[in-house]
């Protein structure tokens, strides 16, 4: 297959990232452009009408006869109504510009965040978590260019070409037509030039400040690691070289801002000479007077600084492209069907049929041609050695991994792992991860199933307490038992318990156990465990060996009390 053209990606690229850029607030963005537009309409027709009631008023005032018929009513009227509408037009645009920008940008943070929330998308942002933040916070961020600073500015000059070339054009229709080519072609070429010229500074600049803040945040969480292993001093240098290339980008693109502003300077000036021109051969030929020659030179004169407003879009246009390049993936509507999970009937809360995983960079299946079936309401054990299979089991029917092969139809789960998830927050906001809605009544109601209440009301703040950094300030009892309450709170039928009772002490494991089988209810169990107290909650067992169902016992039957005799005791 032959490589596409990288200005045929470019364009494909361009037009996934714009699809639900505009689709998000098409009519608030439509209207910014237009109120940008009749914003600089509104300028330009100020200062060509007060250029040219000035004229007209002090020619008319050169003769008595004029003076007195002369009206000088309506043109005031026009200025004050241009004065204010302008006023009003700049306030609007900017309101509904930036409203509207910044609630698209928030739909696509929200759409890219659901992205990483598919098979596999948790593994790579613990793998790349600042890569991928920069492509939450900063390419996003770019994409406000391409619409404040590239479209709005373009039509807003497109429309200040058009007026400028009617008004041209009722003199004199080749004047007007002349004008309005030339600001456009010159306007936009400007334009043009800069942003290809800029392009690779501003992508250079972006990797600049990626790395820099990479660097910044390695060198001051692991200064020790780093003195330790005598890298120190190397990891400054790193920090200083990618300030260097910042440095080296932003002179670039500073030369480059300096030269388009000589060049829309340039431009606005052979503007203003050749109108000039123009009309002075029109009224020594008598065909347009003193007042419409003012009007004339006015409007050209403010007809080219809507174009020079281009030149910052311009700049930024590389990392605009960039931007798009890096989020057109993940705007992608494409989605494998291997990711989709069916839910089975009612009477079956898992139904998985020839399952293989691989994990990436390898050709040794974890998982090979699982099959598995679990009726709604059982409580089934997964038992094996380590490395068996059973935690990435749990992961595939959760969705975290996505199988190479097979099919799986399951209930809505919730997955609880070996390693409690707490997060540097309040207690309330902890638990609420499970339920966003979940009034006070209904957190001391699990914190209670769980064990947890009577210490959550003895401390002085409640639920209110903070945690630290991981759940800092919990022992690992008391955020077992957190995890376990932030559990009872999903109203989801299938819940999947990966050894969640490791490394307790047995008085607080069988408390736990005891609590979660209580509350578990009709909620169907499936446990991955190598521990006899949580494989004795289970009907069934199912033994893994080498990414393979080897057994499935059935509690009442000799070989499953022998499988349990067979695991590690308290």
């Amino acid at each position: 297959m032959k490589a596409m053209p990288t200005h045929a990606t470019n364009w494909r690229d361009l037009r996934l990232v714009l699809r639900p850029f505009l689709a998000a607030q098409p009519r608030p963005l439509l209207l910014g452009c237009l109120l940008a537009a009749v914003t600089v309409l509104a300028g330009m027709a100020l200062l060509g009408l007060s250029g040219w009631f000035i004229t007209a008023t002090a020619l008319a005032g050169l003769h008595a006869a004029t003076a007195f018929t002369f009206d000088v009513f309506m043109p005031s009227a026009g200025i004050r109504l241009l004065a204010l509408g302008r006023t009003a037009s700049r306030y609007g645009e900017r309101l509904v510009t930036h409203d509207a920008t910044f609630a698209v940008l928030a739909a696509l943070r929200v759409r890219l965040f659901r992205g990483w929330a598919k098979a596999e998308a948790a593994r790579e942002l613990l793998m790349r978590p600042a890569r991928l933040l920069f492509r939450l916070t900063a390419d996003i961020d770019a994409l406000e260019s391409l619409y404040l600073r590239l479209l709005v500015p373009a039509a807003a000059a497109l429309g200040a070409a058009l007026l400028a070339g009617v008004v041209l054009g009722f003199m004199h229709v080749a004047m007007g037509l002349a004008l309005m080519l030339w600001l456009v072609t010159v306007g936009w070429g400007i334009a043009f030039v800069v942003a290809r010229r800029a392009r690779r500074p501003a992508v250079q600049r972006a990797h600049a400040i990626e790395a820099l803040r990479a660097r910044a945040v390695d060198l001051v969480a692991g200064q020790t690691d780093l003195v330790m292993a005598g890298r120190i001093g190397a990891q400054r240098q790193a920090l200083m070289n990618a300030d260097m290339h910042l440095a080296k980008a932003d002179l670039a693109l500073n030369k480059l801002e300096a030269a388009a502003g000589f060049a829309y300077g340039s431009a606005g000036t052979l503007t203003l000479v050749g109108v000039l021109l123009a009309v002075g051969l029109l009224v020594g030929e008598g065909v347009i007077g003193a007042p419409a020659a003012a009007l004339a030179l006015l409007v050209a004169l403010t007809a080219t600084e809507p174009f020079a407003a281009l030149r910052r879009g311009a700049l930024d246009a590389g990392r605009t492209w960039l931007a798009v390049r890096r989020l057109a993936p993940r705007m992608s509507e494409e989605s494998a069907s291997t990711s989709t999970a069916n839910e089975p009937d009612a009477t079956l809360a898992l139904q998985l049929k020839r399952v293989t995983v691989v994990h990436d960079g390898s050709r040794t299946p974890v998982l090979s041609d699982v099959t598995l079936t679990l009726n709604a309401g059982e409580r089934v054990a997964l038992i094996g050695a380590s490395g068996a299979g059973k935690s990435t089991l749990l992961a595939a029917i959760a969705g975290e991994i996505t199988p190479q092969s097979g099919s799986k139809s399951a209930q809505p789960a919730c997955l609880l792992t070996q390693r409690t998830e707490l997060f540097q927050d309040s207690l309330r906001d902890n638990l609420r991860l499970a339920a966003p809605n979940a009034t006070d009544d209904q957190l001391h109601a699990v914190l209670h199933a769980a064990g947890l209440e009577d210490e959550v009301r003895a401390l002085a703040t409640g639920l209110d307490t903070r945690l630290g950094e991981g759940g800092l300030g919990l022992s690992g009892g008391q955020s077992r038992r957190l995890a376990l309450a932030r559990l009872l709170l999903r109203p989801v039928p299938l819940w999947l318990l990966d050894e969640p009772t490791e490394a307790l002490d047995a008085a607080t494991a069988h408390d736990v156990l005891q609590r979660l089988a209580r509350h578990a209810g009709p909620r169907t169990l499936l446990i991955a465990t190598h521990l006899r107290r949580e494989a004795a909650l289970a009907d069934r067992l199912v033994c893994m060996r080498q990414g393979r169902i080897v057994a499935d016992l059935r509690r009442g039957t000799e070989a499953f009390d022998a499988a349990l005799r067979s695991l590690r005791p308290d």
